[in-house]
């Protein structure tokens, strides 16, 4: 699921490379103008990894969402810096590479160490 402040293109790229990812844009989620915690919570009903490029609040909302709800399908943190395609790339590996369970209480920065 891309939070509001994720770069549309990110979601078009990947979805381009990968036609069978199930990448959900915030604009088809209606996702503007949602809090945080009311974000985290509706990707956890859907099971459904976060993707944010919101370093500032997300991760302080992702510690009190799983306090209070014990877990998340997780979330992906991409810097705004990070160009586009290498965004897309990093995103498509780890749909392509990794299994959904192996990000589940966990929030990461991209691209991976």
């Amino acid at each position: 699921l891309a939070d509001a402040d994720l770069n549309e293109g990110i979601v078009a790229g990947c979805l381009r490379r990968e036609s069978t990812m199930n990448f959900l844009s915030a604009n088809e989620a209606n996702l503007e103008g949602v809090p945080d915690p009311q974000v985290l919570a509706l990707a956890a009903e859907q099971n459904r990894i976060l993707v944010s490029h919101d370093f500032q609040t997300m991760p302080r909302h992702f510690g009190d969402f799983l306090q209070a709800r014990g877990s998340s399908p997780g979330v992906l943190l991409v810097p705004q810096y990070l160009p586009i395609g290498d965004a897309i790339e990093e995103l498509v590996l780890i749909w392509a590479a990794t299994d959904a369970e192996e990000w589940k209480d966990r929030i990461l920065r991209i691209p991976l160490p």
